[in-house]
């Protein structure tokens, strides 16, 4: 499977003790990291607090106070950086005098080898904020890196690569960012933000596509778009003569799916899910859907490979 390219290459980025750091030296301009100020510093303490960070006895045992060290955090694979705000907070709280040079910004694409930070400062805090800052970008990180891989599948066709909901509990918008790092699309971001009318919704209204568009449209918001799950042709006829926003099609074979298509001509945004895996997903992009919301971006996307070498 092709590997992302790295973009073009971007001046290096410090975040010194005398400035206030700004997410925005952290990631690609368009990405908007999701955490305020406030929040992301909660998130981090707590990380740190969970890991004895700030009583690292194996350190204090081994290394002297004034002992100062020079590492850089490497990538030892290809793949797309994602999470740099949060790793900077980690190694900053633990020691408000670091420096640290950002070389790879969230939402570049890195080789191995390549340098994402370079970390000057005491060497105790750095390494008590090793573990806790390479938690959080190699998490992210592999998402990114797992979207790149799905975005670079379909490329070439007019499908995007979307998420789900299937997020981590209280990372939904940490791993839906990465998501965006690495090329895809986010979906509904919860329940609240979008109509989607599934099959277990529609059981509880025997099959009743029509109605329950209706529902959704008396209920819901001015200008929230209805979307209804398809598994048949017939329910597919139903949802577009009701005015459904987007129709997705789920766990439909490839030639199921472009039949769909063409059902709809247009008259709805059209996604394929279900079963969507690196093997399958530029059969299902070449049906013509507008987009493949996959789950495993974020329930199964593995840890990227990430390590801090100390000089």
């Amino acid at each position: 499977m092709p590997q992302p390219q790295p973009e073009r290459s971007r001046p290096a980025r410090t975040v010194t003790p005398l400035s206030t750091p700004s997410v925005r030296v952290m990631a690609r301009d368009d990405l908007h990291f999701p955490l305020a100020d406030s929040a992301l510093e909660s998130l981090v303490r707590a990380a740190l607090e969970e890991d004895g960070a700030f009583n690292d006895v194996t350190s204090v045992a081994t290394v002297m106070s004034e002992r100062r060290a020079r590492a850089s955090l490497v990538a030892r694979q290809a793949g797309v950086v994602a999470g740099v705000p949060l790793a900077v907070e980690a190694f900053r709280l633990v020691d408000p005098k670091v420096a640290i040079r950002i070389d790879a910004p969230d939402g570049t694409a890195v080789r191995p080898g390549d340098v994402v930070l370079f970390v000057t400062g005491h060497a105790r805090p750095m390494l008590a904020a090793e573990r806790v800052a390479l938690n959080f970008l190699q998490r992210l990180s592999g998402v990114a890196s797992l979207t790149a891989r799905y975005v670079e599948a379909a490329r070439g066709t007019k499908a995007r690569i979307l998420d789900t909901r299937k997020t981590t509990p209280g990372w939904r918008l940490l791993e839906k960012y990465a998501v965006r790092a690495g090329g895809g699309m986010n979906h509904r971001m919860d329940l609240a933000s979008g109509v989607l009318i599934k099959d277990n919704h529609l059981a509880a209204l025997d099959g009743d596509v029509a109605k329950a568009v209706r529902r959704a449209r008396e209920i819901a918001p001015a200008g929230m778009r209805v979307e209804v799950e398809c598994e048949r042709r017939d329910q597919v006829a139903a949802a577009v003569a009701a005015g459904a926003d987007i129709i997705l099609l789920d766990n439909m074979a490839p030639a199921e799916l472009k039949a769909c298509v063409e059902l709809v001509a247009g008259r709805a945004t059209v996604e394929a899910s279900g079963g969507v895996s690196l093997g399958t997903v530029r059969a299902i992009a070449e049906t013509g859907v507008d987009w493949i919301s996959v789950g495993a971006l974020t329930h199964s996307a593995p840890a990227m490979d990430l390590a801090l070498d100390f000089e």
